[in-house]
């Protein structure tokens, strides 16, 4: 299937960097990198089925590595562009560990921010608790244009993924809002994961790092970052004042650090 992607550029004087989101997410939650990192990138977002502008396909395989393949062909038919560097978050850091265990001579370099399957022991079904933050959203969608500019919905929403959450911005607010509550993808990606969690190995030929807020609510210590699971060359790193979205917590740093995984 074609996937929604946007581009900033198509001149072939940057290398491309492809940017992945997590579960309930879309490409604007990397509207806080984007801006910076297209200074050294070409960068390319995309949107996973059923999240953003991207539908859901009924019967389409919604595990990490068939998304993986899936974006795969999208960039490929999409931009004739067969190899790039990505960096994706939650379940889009797992989606891309997995397209660099399958394809490594296509990703350039990898960063994980606060990658989903790297977890002990993985899920064997849906806990009503997990999805909070999805009937939450859908149930506020009618009031979140007014309501996000009150502290206590803000709070209610996103104190949980960022420490720093009274220093995001309305417009990075309604955006993840808004991805939540329209999310039509959000339990067969979920379903996806379920039973699983990232076992492959990556080539040593493809730099990889990975990192974690020190307050990652979503995906905690230990049991969700365990470091066995990730490629043993893998530079590993843990952000100080820092969530679940790392790029919405110090969007400078986190594009520091996808430079220097890409040598950029």
């Amino acid at each position: 299937m074609k996937l929604a992607t946007t581009i900033t550029q198509t001149s072939d004087s940057h290398p491309p960097l492809v940017l992945i989101h997590g579960l309930g997410s879309a490409a604007t939650a990397f509207k806080p990198i984007v801006s910076n990192l297209s200074q050294s990138f070409r960068v390319i977002t995309v949107d996973l089925p059923g999240h953003g502008q991207s539908p859901l396909i009924q019967g389409l395989a919604m595990d990490p590595q068939s998304l993986g393949r899936a974006i795969f062909d999208t960039i490929d038919s999409e931009y004739g562009i067969a190899q790039f560097h990505v960096v994706g978050n939650s379940l889009g850091g797992w989606i891309a560990l997995e397209m660099a265990a399958e394809q490594p001579g296509r990703i350039t370099s990898l960063t994980g921010l606060a990658p989903a399957g790297l977890w002990v022991q993985p899920a064997s079904g849906r806990l009503p608790s997990e999805a909070r933050s999805f009937y939450l959203a859908k149930a506020l969608k009618p009031f979140v244009k007014v309501g996000l500019r009150a502290k206590v919905l803000r709070k209610i929403g996103f104190a949980s993924v960022s420490p720093q959450w009274q220093e995001l911005s309305y417009e990075m607010c309604y955006d993840a809002s808004m991805a939540m509550g329209n999310c039509t993808g959000y339990f067969p990606a979920w379903d996806g994961m379920l039973g699983r969690r990232f076992d492959s190995s990556v080539d040593s030929s493809v730099p990889v790092t990975i990192l974690f807020g020190d307050t990652d609510n979503t995906l905690p210590y230990p049991n969700s970052q365990e470091r066995s699971l990730a490629p043993s060359h893998s530079t590993w790193l843990v952000i100080d004042q820092c969530g679940h979205a790392p790029m919405w917590d110090h969007p400078d740093l986190i594009v520091k650090i996808i430079k220097q995984t890409s040598g950029q």
